[in-house]
């Protein structure tokens, strides 16, 4: 089956699956229930992510959170990479002197794997906005890409003080970065290096997608700043 349609389908599928149920693995909405027995979706903003467990319920659930997080995700590509390698169905060449990549596949991964904590299977669909997630999945991929997309997260965050503003560009900023370091640092093929970008692309605008509501407040000038006061006491939303 190696090198056939239905391989490179079957592989496909595989990393999408193993992207998609790893990422519906939720830390925020996991660790407040286990340890508070509350829904993070009734409390402060309503997003089942770290800021939102970091002002309401602490550092505590807020440290866990971000190791779920960013676990899910470099687990999942590299859970996914590794089933497709050992069954050899869909290899790949980038032009790197490797004639059977598979690194490819992690980047189908990394698709499925935000789309997963953004809508996750096993907390009805209503998932975070992939911002941690997006930052395993990069480091995972290339750990310059991540540098330079913290970075860029940093001076962002520094200048504006608004978290949703920095992730937002932050992920966007991926998409021109990707072909550059994979071409001329990797050694990778233009083609592939394009083809890795539109896979990368998808997340990343996924993650933009999911703050479309931030973006809403933003414009209208009642975004929240990282420098606003932490909720003292969790007031709890109507459904």
């Amino acid at each position: 089956m190696q090198g056939t349609f239905f391989g490179y389908l079957l592989s496909i599928l595989i990393a999408a699956a193993v992207g998609y149920l790893f990422g519906s693995i939720n830390g925020a909405i996991a660790t407040v229930r286990v340890f508070k027995h509350e829904d993070i979706r009734k409390f402060g903003s309503g997003n089942a992510g770290l800021t939102n467990v970091l002002r309401c319920f602490g550092k505590g659930c807020g440290i866990l959170t971000l190791i779920i997080d960013l676990g899910k995700g470099a687990a999942a590509m590299a859970i996914a990479q590794a089933i497709c390698k050992a069954l050899a169905w869909a290899p790949l060449s980038e032009g790197t002197g490797e004639a059977h990549d598979f690194r490819w596949l992690c980047y189908v991964a990394a698709i499925f794997v935000v789309l997963g904590h953004v809508f996750p299977l096993w907390h009805g669909f209503r998932g975070g906005k992939g911002v941690l997630v997006g930052v395993s999945v990069f480091l995972v991929i290339n750990p310059l890409t991540f540098v330079i997309l913290m970075a860029i997260f940093g001076i962002v965050l520094w200048r504006s003080k608004y978290v949703s503003l920095a992730s937002c560009i932050a992920s966007l900023s991926v998409i021109p970065v990707t072909p550059l370091l994979e071409h001329f640092q990797r050694g990778t093929t233009w083609g592939m290096s394009l083809l890795y970008t539109v896979l990368i692309a998808v997340p990343a605008v996924l993650i933009v997608y999911s703050h479309r509501e931030n973006i809403q407040r933003l414009k209208n000038g009642t975004e929240r700043k990282i420098t606003d006061k932490k909720e003292q006491k969790p007031p709890k939303r109507d459904n």
